[in-house]
């Protein structure tokens, strides 16, 4: 069996990797050059460099290697695509007749490209669905009531923002929002809350997207997110159960118990 992956940066594509071998498929990746981890040739059959924008050439890999289904996993420095693209007249005709130019509309968009040309992404989590958060509190601190009013605040302002598809992560405070994640990123944005909160315990929620498309892009965190929540002062951690990733979660959990952080996952059904 064969799997294409389109691979960005992190660890996600490595797992999944792993996880393809195990399952005997044959894995033909192509990565981004200054994005995904050059470690990710050693897991796969055929290993491809190609630059953000080149789709002709990324369409033709696949086909010449008979792909007709893939993934496309891993993250991509927002940043970098103002920078280091190098779009081809595919990319060029896909950017000029593509109607929104939001994450979410354009990978969806790319997905319905590569569909045309006989290739089929699929969820990204096929094969690891362990990734997927569970419900519940994962740790041994629960929020008070107190906590449990403004992550509800939170969480509706999250989905609010979410629509207007500008990012998945805010961070509470006091009441107030402190920060929402732009272009910047996660954890960036927490270090800003955590700035403005003068690390009195604010609260990290990252959800979703209304319209979110769960075959790619959904919310991850992992136990750099925790580590930059306890520099921030950031006590509180609150994802969307069954939207979202995490990795090396008991891990996770662990430091997160370390530094008396409590981490959340909830469904709409918990914000009452």
């Amino acid at each position: 069996m064969k799997i294409g992956l389109i691979a960005g940066g992190g660890q996600f594509p490595l797992l999944f990797s792993k996880k393809a071998l195990e399952k005997g498929y044959s894995v033909f990746a192509a990565g981004f050059n200054s994005e995904t981890d050059p470690l990710l040739a050693d897991y796969v059959q055929e290993f491809k460099w190609v630059y953000l924008g080149q789709v002709t050439k990324l369409i033709r890999y696949f086909k010449q290697q008979g792909i007709s289904q893939a993934v496309m996993l891993g993250s991509i420095k927002k940043t970098n695509i103002f920078k280091d693209i190098r779009p081809d007249f595919k990319a060029l005709t896909f950017i000029a007749t593509t109607a929104r130019t939001h994450d979410d509309s354009v990978l969806t968009s790319f997905a319905d490209l590569l569909l045309k040309e006989g290739i089929e992404i699929l969820p990204s989590t096929f094969l690891l669905p362990e990734l997927i958060c569970p419900r519940g509190c994962w740790t041994k601190r629960k929020p008070n009531k107190a906590e449990h009013k403004e992550i509800m605040e939170g969480w509706r302002l999250a989905k609010e923002i979410g629509k207007l598809d500008i990012g998945q992560c805010l961070v509470m405070g006091n009441g107030s929002v402190l920060a929402v994640e732009a272009i910047e990123g996660t954890d960036a944005a927490i270090k800003r809350g955590g700035l403005l909160s003068r690390n009195k315990g604010c609260i990290v929620i990252k959800l979703s997207k209304p319209a979110q498309d769960l075959r790619f892009d959904l919310p991850s965190s992992g136990c750099q997110t925790i580590m930059t929540m306890h520099e921030a002062g950031a006590g509180i951690l609150v994802l969307e159960a069954g939207k979202s990733i995490s990795f090396d979660r008991e891990e996770m959990i662990a430091l997160a118990d370390k530094y008396h952080i409590s981490i959340l996952g909830y469904t709409d059904e918990d914000i009452q």
